[in-house]
């Protein structure tokens, strides 16, 4: 499924259909008459999203956590809170 078939499918999730008619876009292989809404929904729950590195910067970046003895993920968080209070530092 593509990205937009995804959104698609999640909006239309959310959004109640009053006249019950199908979406043309909608595959038929897609059934959600049985679906449970809200199932997976927790109150306050945060979505940790993956961020990708090019190449480059990502062995660049192992190499000095490695030779830092830290995770890789903590430095860069390091780096990035650093960036954060330059940025607030120049306004």
């Amino acid at each position: 499924m593509t990205a937009p078939q995804v959104a698609k499918v999640i909006t239309m999730g959310t959004q109640a259909n009053p006249q019950g008619n199908q979406d043309d876009d909608m595959p038929a292989e897609i059934d959600f008459s049985k679906g449970t809404r809200g199932k997976f929904h927790k109150p306050g729950m945060r979505l940790h999203l993956p961020v990708y590195l090019d190449d480059q910067v990502q062995e660049a970046l192992a190499k000095l956590a490695q030779a830092k003895g830290v995770e890789l993920s903590a430095l860069v968080n390091d780096l990035l809170r650093k960036d954060i209070e330059l940025i607030e530092l120049g306004r």
